[in-house]
């Protein structure tokens, strides 16, 4: 779930409402993930208490070239973010955009980056930007397949066990180019017709794409907190503060 601010800051009810929907899908028996922007610690508290899954908030680029794509929060702003998201308990998901204009060194230096956290994120999206019109990044050229592989062969082997994504950018791709992304260790997709702001593949292409290649999809994974004991655990609380 995602929400267009750059912080949570003076939105208490944008907030609380957010809290009340993690525990309900989470009763549902499913993983919850959000991008809300910048946390304070007791925001991250709060939303893993909610029984939050995993939080999404990617670095997009190296630290030399960030500022020439984003002015709004800086780059160790983002890594803060992290920081809280991590000593709360929360899965980290954290990647970046290829095709913004950066140079091959840029995206080493975000990898290397998220490589050098003290825990690996378990969630790495590696996107291609999708040029938008009348945006300052409209005309950039659009992402060769080539550079997609690359991206996730190499987050693949400095980040082992992390969930490596095949996200934005996706839709450009043909299956046969999309299986070379998965060869190249790509372990994940986001399905639906749209993501935030552009366009995505269908689900029913995925499942035939699945299908054809022999994939299978992973089930949720409560392992550390199944959605019986979590249950168990806010009626407990629940209770506890009735009283």
């Amino acid at each position: 779930m995602g929400a267009a601010w750059r912080d949570t800051i003076g939105r208490k009810t944008n907030f609380n409402q957010i809290l009340e929907y993690v525990k309900e899908i989470r009763y549902m028996g499913m993983e919850v993930c959000c991008t809300l922007g910048m946390l304070e610690k007791q925001q991250a508290l709060e939303l893993k208490k909610a029984g939050l899954t995993a939080y999404n908030h990617n670095l997009d680029t190296s630290r030399e070239y960030y500022p020439n794509i984003i002015s709004t929060r800086t780059y160790d702003d983002r890594l803060q973010t992290l920081e809280y998201v991590r000593e709360a308990g929360i899965n980290v998901c954290s990647g970046g955009i290829i095709g913004l204009g950066e140079a091959e060194e840029d995206r080493v230096g975000l990898l290397h980056t998220l490589a050098t956290l003290p825990t690996h994120p378990e969630s790495v999206p590696i996107n291609a930007l999708i040029a938008v019109k009348g945006t300052p990044l409209q005309d950039q050229k659009p992402v060769e397949i080539w550079e997609m592989i690359r991206m996730i062969a190499t987050a693949r082997i400095v980040m082992p066990k992390a969930m490596v994504r095949l996200s934005a950018g996706r839709v450009r791709f043909s299956m046969p180019e999309q299986a070379l992304c998965f060869l190249a260790g790509a372990n994940s997709i986001f399905t639906g017709e749209k993501l935030l702001t552009t366009p995505n593949n269908d689900y029913d292409a995925d499942q035939m794409m699945f299908k054809l290649l022999g994939l299978i999809p992973k089930a949720p994974d409560f392992s550390e907190n199944s959605a019986k004991d979590f249950e168990q655990e806010n009626v407990e609380v629940a209770a506890s503060s009735s009283r």
